[in-house]
């Protein structure tokens, strides 16, 4: 029997997987890119922030978005 999961759980369990990965990946703890993050040029946009943390960090692309998606994710919970 196989298990289906909904496209929703599984993009919630790769960006999981990407985010416990980024220390080892990057020597960095997530806490430090997501400060870099907002540290950053203020670009609003989901693609600006992924291709600045891109070009000016040398993050791969997969990285980059979970960064970007968790500060996303972490600033709608503040506000809730």
């Amino acid at each position: 029997m196989s298990l289906h999961r909904s496209p929703q759980a599984r993009s919630a369990q790769t960006h999981q997987y990407l985010i416990e990965r980024i220390p080892k990946v990057t020597g960095h703890d997530v806490n430090i890119w997501l400060s870099r993050l907002a540290e950053g040029p203020g670009l609003l946009r989901f693609s600006e922030r992924v291709n600045w943390l891109r070009a000016e960090h040398d993050l791969p692309h997969s990285y980059a978005s979970a960064l970007v998606h968790e500060a996303d994710l972490r600033r709608r919970a503040i506000r809730a």
